[in-house]
C-alpha cells in the first residue's frame, strides 16, 4: 500500500466526506496519547498515517491535542480519528 506524503497545511482541503471507518492499528488510542505527550512536552514530530476519501496519506507533524473524534495538529489543523490508521513515533 503506497502512501502519499502531504504537508499539514493541505489537510483542511482534503475530502473526509465518507463517514466510514478505516482499518486502524489495535493500539491507536495509546499511540495518540503517546504522540500528544511527545508533542506537548518535547515538541517531537510523529508520522501519522490516515485515509481521506481518495486514499492513504502520511503527514509528519506534532500532535497538540486529542479528543474523542479529532486530533489537533500544530497550527490548528484537525484530522478525524475515525480516519487515522496508525501513528509512528
Amino acid at each position: 500500500m503506497e502512501t502519499l506524503l502531504v504537508e499539514k497545511e493541505t489537510i483542511p482541503s482534503l475530502p473526509f466526506n465518507d463517514k466510514s471507518r478505516v482499518k486502524q492499528h489495535p493500539n491507536l488510542r495509546k499511540q495518540i496519547d503517546k504522540a500528544t505527550i511527545l508533542g506537548n512536552m518535547h515538541r517531537r514530530k510523529v508520522s501519522i498515517l490516515f485515509e481521506d476519501d481518495n486514499g492513504i496519506k502520511r503527514v509528519d507533524t506534532t500532535i497538540w491535542a486529542s479528543g474523542t473524534k479529532f486530533v489537533c495538529l500544530k497550527g490548528g489543523v484537525w484530522i478525524p480519528i475515525n480516519r487515522l490508521k496508525e501513528i509512528l513515533v
